[in-house]
């Protein structure tokens, strides 16, 4: 973790308001309310506007849920985003990754065992953390594979996984109970 403590101290259920209680209701009724919500209390009408694009790009982008992980996991990793790692992990393992495919994402494209997709994924997100670009090798060797609206899932999901990487850094969003660390997996 980037930060030992929050900067913004996670809101508790008797701290939301009207507003934070809607947007959070589905959660609620599954008795599961991440510290990431709690920090974003703080915020109502920023959380519900960055809720339906996150919605999107987690649960309605064209990309299979693996290779989606796969971004988000590299993304998470290359920013030191120790809480969206954790979080990823179990997701990642849910969506067909396997314990050593998440091991060996931190050592990036170019460790041995990745076929020529997943490398592709990964170097697409290494340029694009880097360069906030896409070479053109890279978008070629994507397009082999993915048609127009997966290729921008592709650069919206590393873009949209970025930036909740440098808020979860920036306020010292804690790891909830139970997540793996960058040090257990």
């Amino acid at each position: 973790m980037k930060l030992a403590k929050p900067r913004l101290e996670p809101l508790q259920e008797n701290q939301w308001n009207e507003a934070v209680q809607d947007i959070l209701k589905p959660m609620i009724a599954r008795g599961e309310v991440f510290n990431i919500f709690k920090t974003l209390a703080h915020h109502p009408d920023l959380m519900r506007r960055w809720l339906v694009f996150g919605n999107h790009i987690l649960f309605k982008s064209t990309l299979s849920a693996r290779d989606r992980e796969l971004l988000i996991l590299r993304i998470g990793w290359l920013c030191q985003a120790e809480y969206e790692w954790g979080q990823h992990v179990r997701i990642g393992l849910q969506s067909g990754l396997t314990d050593e495919e998440i091991h060996r994402i931190k050592a990036g494209p170019e460790a041995t065992g990745w076929n020529d997709k997943d490398q592709l994924l990964l170097k697409a997100t290494d340029e694009l953390h880097k360069e906030a670009h896409l070479s053109d090798a890279t978008w070629q060797g994507l397009s082999k594979h993915y048609d127009t609206k997966q290729l921008m899932d592709i650069v919206f999901t590393v873009g949209q996984y970025n930036l909740v990487s440098m808020a979860l850094n920036t306020l010292g969003v804690q790891l909830d109970e139970g997540l793996p660390t960058f040090a257990n997996t």
